[in-house]
């Protein structure tokens, strides 16, 4: 059964539909560009600088998701065991972690699916990456640099996909929902945690006026479940925190 990073990439090439070059530890499509488009905003901005790597995964993401969930919202290794649970994950399977940042979700899914499975990090930062690959990874984890709106995998290839913190800030999230669907497999999953606007009026217009300014799309509650239903996902779960949605469905 596969164990080492070098196969882990390997499988990960054989699934791409141009294979891509190796080089720092990761699989690149993107080459010199510094992102796959523009930034929607300084929060995306902010993801591209060699600081946030740094810091992100123990006091950045803990503690604006803290303050984006509110204080019943689950933790960050809460949100790992959650998404784990959602996407269903057994030995063998493969999972694709959608702008995986330093790997804090793709490590857990690649313990979850095992060494005969494989656990896809993508993101488009060259220093996320970076320190996700100096982490200590199990065998079944590979990562990928490429544009995480249009995930350039072949066609139903993967078991789940999770995309947490992340869909807000593309600047076309409808298309990479299309992309979600199309890389799964028949019966896959996918788990998303997005924005949620909340209904009073006065404060949906301060998280609006505040999505503006940051970059990034608040959706209305409902929106994302609504959106999955129209693109063939069944058993569809939502989740409120603050003004955070985990959402989830299996296709087909």
């Amino acid at each position: 059964m596969p164990t080492s990073r070098t196969t882990a990439l390997e499988r990960l090439n054989a699934l791409l539909e141009t294979p891509a070059e190796t080089g720092d530890g990761y699989l690149d499509l993107l080459g010199t560009a510094n992102q796959a488009g523009p930034p929607t905003g300084l929060t995306q901005r902010l993801m591209r600088t060699t600081l946030l790597p740094q810091v992100y995964e123990r006091y950045w993401r803990p503690a604006l998701g803290r303050a984006l969930k509110g204080p019943l919202g689950p933790s960050m290794a809460g949100e790992v065991r959650l998404a784990t649970k959602l996407l269903a994950l057994q030995p063998g399977y493969t999972v694709l972690d959608v702008a995986c940042g330093t790997g804090r979700f793709t490590r857990a899914f690649g313990s979850a699916v095992g060494p005969g499975g494989l656990s896809i990090g993508l993101d488009g930062a060259r220093g996320m990456l970076a320190k996700a690959v100096a982490e200590e990874n199990p065998g079944s984890v590979a990562y990928l640099r490429a544009d995480a709106v249009r995930p350039p995998l072949k066609t139903s290839t993967v078991d789940g996909v999770c995309c947490f913190a992340a869909l807000h800030m593309f600047a076309e999230p409808e298309t990479a929902l299309d992309s979600f669907a199309r890389v799964l497999k028949l019966g896959g999953r996918v788990v998303l945690l997005t924005s949620a606007r909340r209904g009073w009026q006065p404060v949906r217009l301060i998280e609006s006026a505040g999505g503006i300014v940051s970059g990034q799309k608040i959706f209305d509650r409902g929106e994302i479940a609504a959106s999955l239903r129209a693109r063939g996902f069944t058993e569809i779960t939502e989740r409120y925190a603050g003004v955070t949605q985990i959402v989830a469905g299996r296709l087909g």
